[in-house]
C-alpha cells in the first residue's frame, strides 16, 4: 500500500466523501485538498468528479490546480481521474460546446449515443452495473489496473458522456452499452482512469483501488 498519503483533489466537484471512505477501506491514509504543494508531495493522486465536463475544468482552474495535476502526470507520480475525473485527462469534449481538458491523454469526450446498435433508442444517461471487458485487441488485463479482475465482472456507471482515444493502446477495459463499446478504464504510462465509480462497485471496485495503490 502507499505509505504517503493519497491526495484526493478537493475543487468541489464530486463526491470526495465515499471516495475517501474507499480508500481508507484499501489501508490508505487520504487527504481531502485543494493545496498544490500536498498534491505534488502525494505519490498516488485521485481527481474524482461528477457534472459537466465545463463545470469540472472551471472549478478546477478556479482553485488554481490545473497545474499541480498537469505536475502530478509529468512527473510521473499515478493519477487516478474518476467518472467525470477521467473525462478531464483528455484533450476536449463536446458536452455543452467545445471544452478544453487537461490533454493528458490523446482523444475527445462525446455523447453517449442515444441509439443502440440495433437501432432502438436507450436511455441517457448511461445508469447502473455493467460488465467490464477486455477492448479489441487487448489480451489479458496483466500489468494494468484491472489486473485482478476477470472480463465479466461488473462495476456501477453514471454518465452521459464518453471518452474515445486516439490511441487504441490507451483503452484498458470497455463495457457495451446497447452494443456499443464505452471506454471504461484508461491507461497512459501514469495516467489513469475510471469511467466507473469504483466507490460504488463493490469488491470489483475495491480490487481496481487495490491495485491503484499497490503500482
Amino acid at each position: 500500500m502507499a505509505s504517503a498519503p493519497v491526495a484526493v483533489v478537493d475543487y468541489g466537484v464530486g463526491n470526495l466523501l465515499s471516495v475517501r471512505r474507499a480508500l481508507e477501506h484499501c489501508g490508505a491514509t487520504v487527504a481531502v485538498t485543494a493545496d498544490p504543494a500536498v498534491i505534488l508531495a502525494a505519490k498516488h493522486v485521485v481527481l474524482p468528479g461528477v457534472g459537466a465536463f465545463a463545470n469540472g475544468m472551471t472549478a478546477l482552474q478556479r482553485q488554481g490546480l490545473t497545474g499541480a495535476v498537469r505536475q502530478v502526470a509529468t512527473g510521473g507520480r499515478l493519477l487516478l481521474g474518476i467518472c467525470l475525473g477521467m473525462q478531464m485527462l483528455f484533450d476536449d469534449s463536446m458536452e455543452f460546446g467545445l471544452t478544453a481538458g487537461l490533454g493528458l491523454i490523446a482523444g475527445s469526450v462525446v455523447a453517449v449515443p442515444s441509439i443502440a446498435s440495433d437501432g432502438r433508442v436507450q436511455k441517457i444517461p448511461h445508469i447502473g452495473w455493467n460488465s467490464l471487458l477486455l477492448p479489441a485487441g487487448r489480451e489479458s488485463w496483466n500489468g494494468t489496473l484491472m489486473q485482478d479482475l476477470r472480463p465479466g465482472d461488473a462495476a456501477y456507471f453514471v454518465h452521459s458522456f464518453m471518452a474515445n482515444p486516439v490511441d487504441p493502446r490507451h483503452r484498458i477495459a470497455d463495457c457495451h452499452y446497447g452494443g456499443i463499446p464505452v471506454a471504461a478504464v484508461v491507461g497512459r504510462d501514469n495516467v489513469l482512469g475510471c469511467q466507473f465509480h469504483p466507490e460504488k462497485s463493490g469488491q470489483a471496485g475495491l480490487s481496481v483501488l487495490r491495485r491503484f495503490l499497490r503500482m
